[in-house]
């Protein structure tokens, strides 16, 4: 202790201890005392911990209503009926579409997307598949996507799909016999941790149907990564295997099971309106009561006669009405945003929902699920069908010219992925045609959004009105014969153009007088 201290301690007056600048959120407290963290690392924290979640989700989702129908809402809204390809390939001339090549492209891929020929097992077709891959991605966090290199069924085209669910990994961390790689969870990598193959158990370790014992006995096989498609949704950096999207709402949703069942329970006991009947001392009566039985259960509806001296405490079972629903709502909006899908979407409840509310929550929702599928196509989609496409061509089954010297030509693709259907049809239709009228977005960014194709719109809507054309028949969707207030437009001259004003209602006003198109405008009419 320093001079100036014991002088300023010997006057009365105490010094002021400088202040420690720290984030709040990180000082300790009483309040933060329960508040254990750790600078582990992504696979660190993911190891002692992804077993657990996974097996827990899986049985939340066999047997949980809500976890059920938040699997189906994300499955229904990435995949929907199939994310469907479209052929770009173009002209070496002219670069547009080579309608040709396209065509032939697409039925080979329609014809191998049959459950006997891209399922190893015979029972996926392609687009149960993407579903199911969908569905383990949310359930169990990752999944895996075996690409075998032989036919199966009656294909051409010699590869096929096998799926295997995260089990299927050695969850073992070694070196491996490369020098320079390791093996974590199963996963062989490189010093950058980059996947150079997966080790993998022929067997599900846990198929105790089958006689398995966890893994014991069974043997492990070495896939080359390029062979295998890992899908898993990273979180931190560095992170080797993938952890389930309910492992923040597990407790939530276990605890409001228990919860919902207590509630059950109760109200079931509270409605079993029963009767007792004591006997007079040493006197017993009626046919409940054999020997030294004592009434051990409710019935409702029934008499229980109890032993002289007995009686029945029953506890109040009352509990205050309306808590019930206000209570599980919350924890669902807690538990759908944890999940990532809107709390209409796992509930099914729109009694509190209006259409800006409405509007609001599905556009934010279809945010996620479009980001979803951005991923999938990436990641899964283009992927396999470039090795396809390249199986197609070693196969025969397709004859490609040029295809080993410019592969990439023939690899161009279009996804379409689902749409969804607008809240409000009239406004939001009104709002994108005021968009495509002011310039703010194009016919084909419309389509697109729709889910649609602008070439196949076009080509189709030409067809269309060719035949109608041909038919005779005028139809109101035309704006070339009917304006937007319904009424048959006026014929057009040789040269001339329609305006504006030609597809729009006419003005009622008492001096508006309509005019005909001159068939020479410097022509003035004879008087």
């Amino acid at each position: 202790m320093g001079l100036r201290t014991r002088l300023f301690k010997a006057m009365g007056f105490e010094p002021i201890k400088p202040q420690r600048r720290a984030y709040q959120g990180a000082r300790s407290s009483r309040l933060t005392a329960d508040w254990v963290t750790s600078g582990t690392s992504a696979d660190a924290e993911i190891k002692g911990s992804f077993k657990a979640l996974r097996n827990r989700a899986r049985q939340l989702c066999r047997d949980n209503d809500y976890a059920r129908q938040a699997v189906r809402a994300i499955q229904n809204n990435v995949i929907g009926h199939g994310i469907r390809h479209q052929g770009q390939v173009r002209m070496l001339r002219g670069g547009k579409l080579d309608q040709a090549i396209n065509g032939q492209i697409h039925e080979a891929w329609e014809k191998w997307m049959n459950k006997n020929r891209c399922d190893v097992s015979g029972i996926l077709g392609f687009h149960d598949m993407e579903r199911l891959v969908v569905r383990s991605l949310a359930e169990s966090g990752e999944i895996f996507i075996r690409m075998i290199r032989r036919p199966f069924g009656d294909s051409q085209v010699p590869f096929a799909l096998q799926v295997l669910e995260a089990d299927y990994l050695v969850d073992e961390d070694m070196p491996a016999a490369k020098e320079g790689n390791f093996i974590r969870m199963g996963i062989e990598v490189d010093g950058f941790l980059r996947p150079q193959a997966y080790h993998f158990f022929t067997q599900h370790p846990g198929d105790t149907a089958m006689g398995v014992g966890r893994g014991t006995g069974i043997k492990r096989i070495r896939v080359p990564a390029d062979e295998v498609i890992h899908l898993f949704l990273p979180e931190r950096p560095s992170q080797t295997r993938g952890v389930t999207w309910f492992a923040s709402a597990l407790m939530r949703l276990h605890m409001l099971q228990g919860y919902e069942e207590a509630e059950v329970v109760r109200a079931r006991a509270s409605s079993a309106l029963m009767g007792f009947i004591q006997s007079p001392e040493g006197e017993l009566m009626g046919d409940d009561l054999y020997g030294s039985e004592r009434v051990s259960n409710f019935e409702p509806g029934v008499f229980k006669y109890l032993a002289p001296g007995e009686s029945v405490t029953v506890p109040d079972l009352n509990a205050p009405d309306g808590q019930l629903e206000p209570f599980t709502r919350s924890m669902l909006r807690a538990v759908a945003a944890g999940v990532g899908v809107s709390f209409e979407s796992i509930s099914k409840n729109f009694s509190e929902s209006n259409y800006s509310s409405s509007r609001l929550s599905l556009l934010e929702e279809r945010d996620t699920y479009r980001v979803l599928q951005r991923y999938m196509i990436e990641n899964f989609h283009q992927p396999v069908f470039e090795k396809w496409l390249e199986m197609a061509v070693l196969g025969g089954a397709l004859d490609l010219p040029g295809y080993e010297t410019n592969p990439d030509r023939y690899r161009a693709s279009r996804w379409v992925p689902r749409s969804w259907e607008w809240v409000d049809p009239q406004r939001e239709v009104d709002a994108y045609k005021t968009a495509v009228r002011c310039g703010f977005k194009t016919l084909g960014q419309v389509i697109a959004e729709q889910g649609g194709d602008l070439d196949d719109v076009l080509v189709s809507r030409q067809a269309e009105l060719a035949m109608l054309d041909e038919m005779g028949i005028v139809v109101d969707t035309d704006p070339s014969e009917v304006n937007e207030g319904g009424a048959v437009q006026a014929p057009l001259s040789m040269g001339a153009t329609a305006s504006f004003a030609d597809t729009q209602p006419p003005i009622e006003d008492e001096g508006y007088v309509e005019q005909s198109v001159l068939e020479d405008p410097t022509e003035a009419p004879e008087d």
